[in-house]
């Protein structure tokens, strides 16, 4: 099995509405994003993916998060957990890849880091 990854940042405003400790309150992060592909077989040119194209979604898909109060966006349901929002860029991730079947089903995970010890995971497995 071949994986890949690659990786962005963004930076983004949040409070969990349902957690009773210092998080509940507004607070800010610099969000470290990565995004996992897997598949057993190479491109003509040897890759499982063509990186640009990975990063190029993933870029769109952060433009809407960055420099916002995720509890702005309802799909978060005023609890923008690092898990829901791995969740949510893995969802728009698969929204925004070509339906050819050698692309879509590599997305394999998104790992969303608050900061370098704190880190939750979507994936399909």
């Amino acid at each position: 099995m071949y994986y890949a990854r690659v990786e962005e940042e963004f930076s983004a405003a949040h409070f969990l509405s349902h957690y009773n400790g210092k998080c509940e309150k507004l607070h800010g992060h610099n969000y470290r994003v990565r995004v996992w592909l897997c598949g057993e077989n190479l491109n003509e040119g040897g890759m499982l993916i063509d990186f640009s194209l990975i990063k190029k979604k993933l870029r769109e898909v952060l433009a809407v998060l960055d420099h916002s109060n995720l509890n702005d966006m309802e799909i978060f349901n005023n609890d923008p957990s690092a898990e829901r929002i791995a969740k949510f860029i893995f969802k728009e991730i698969q929204k925004k890849l070509p339906d050819e079947e050698t692309v879509k089903p590599l997305l394999w995970a998104v790992d969303v880091y608050e900061n370098s010890r704190s880190m939750a995971r979507y994936s399909l497995q």
